[in-house]
């Protein structure tokens, strides 16, 4: 196990084409020993190329990358201590899972026939498929496919393991198996772990801690309930929650915040947060989740009239998709036992211990505590274009 530091890492791609491209801007983060940390970020974040640099696979343009006290930007891949799961599997075809799991053991090790043997059968035991190992993938489930390839990571005893996205090419309901899989083995091993999604459910159930990746920067890194319930910008307001979060354009005004279709007055305490940040008249976003909002029973203080144009029922909660004020949408989610009728109107109250207030001008969250990185309300260099993840 081991400690991996990555210090004001870039990674620029030449395109005869495009120029320059950008993939990862001068990112730095620092993973404990034994920790496990998800990345996510949107399609072409650079969260696949940054997991990469750690591997080996991709070259280094800028910056350090350390396992340990070893600086590995020049180590070669097979010699950084690491493992790596891949999307799709990487599986030998021709080799049973037997073989698929002891090749790269053999290649980089002096072990004998009888310990890679005794690795192999150890891992496929914890992995659930000893029975499986003198079968070929083409015999093997997908499920079982994605334990043969950890299974391979594992055998190797690495000081880091990597995930890229390996759970994407799973069903719903396998997915969600093996997520459990995965917390319960790295545990178990207790060895460090990255691991790149872009499913933010798996983000915000499987890491110790999450970074949020978006063109190339790091927008925030925290435990999954600081993601959630402090979100640093707007950026990961939206990205992070399903539903996402309501967000409403406001300004702001003595001591409201006024949109076209409501206006929310606002304690003396949230006030006094807001104007160490804003000025009078400034353009703001309003954050609520959906959680967070409240149906009343008749009209008072900061209660907004909203018209329910559909409910849409999941299990334990309704999702209601209301209309305040004609024409600026909302979605509200209650317990599954309330039932409003579509087509009627409702009045409905934001919780403000939960209210987040967005700066149009930087995207800052100016109501949390958390503090935002550099990079998160900072744009690149326009000349260079993004890289696809």
């Amino acid at each position: 196990m081991a400690r991996v530091s990555v210090d004001d890492v870039t990674k620029i791609y030449s395109d005869n084409d495009e120029g320059r491209i950008l993939a990862v801007d001068n990112v730095s983060l620092d993973v404990k020993d034994g920790e496990f940390v998800t990345i996510v970020g949107p399609s072409g974040s650079g969260k696949s190329t940054l997991l990469r640099m750690i591997a080996g696979l991709e070259d280094i343009t800028e910056g350090t990358i350390k396992i340990g006290d070893t600086v590995i930007n020049d180590i070669q891949p097979q010699d950084r201590g690491v493992a790596m799961v891949f999307q799709n599997y990487a599986l030998y075809p021709h080799m049973t899972a037997r073989k698929n799991m002891s090749y790269g053991l053999k290649l980089t090790t002096d072990l004998s026939d009888e310990e890679v043997n005794a690795r192999v059968e150890e891992a496929a035991e914890m992995m659930g498929i000893e029975d499986q190992l003198d079968k070929k993938p083409g015999n093997l489930s997908g499920g079982q496919q994605q334990r043969v390839a950890t299974g391979r990571a594992i055998v190797r005893d690495p000081e880091v393991f990597l995930f890229d996205e390996p759970l994407s090419n799973l069903d719903a309901k396998l997915r969600l198996h093996m997520r459990t899989e995965l917390q319960r083995i790295q545990e178990e091993v207790g060895t460090t772990s990255i691991y790149v999604t872009h499913d933010q459910e798996e983000a915000m159930t499987m890491s110790d801690r999450i970074v949020i990746l978006d063109a190339g920067q790091i927008q925030q890194v925290g435990e999954p309930d600081d993601i959630y319930n402090e979100p640093a910008n707007k950026f990961v307001a939206n990205f992070i929650g399903s539903p996402s979060m309501n967000m409403f354009p406001v300004e702001l005004s003595g001591n409201s915040l006024v949109s076209e279709a409501f206006e929310y007055h606002l304690s003396d305490r949230i006030l006094e947060e807001i104007n160490e940040y804003a000025e009078e008249g400034e353009s703001l976003t309003l954050g609520i989740r959906p959680e967070n909002i409240q149906l009343v029973d008749s009209a008072g203080e900061n209660t907004i009239d909203a018209y329910i144009d559909v409910r849409e029922p999941v299990g334990s909660d309704n999702f209601l998709y209301v209309t305040l004020g004609g024409d600026m949408e909302c979605r509200v989610r209650v317990p599954g036992d309330v039932k409003p009728d579509e087509g009627t109107n409702v009045h409905i109250q934001f919780d403000e211990t939960n209210l987040h207030i967005f700066r149009d001008q930087t995207g800052r969250n100016i109501l949390t505590s958390v503090e935002p990185t550099d990079q998160a309300t900072t744009t690149g260099d326009s000349s260079v274009a993004m890289a696809e993840d």
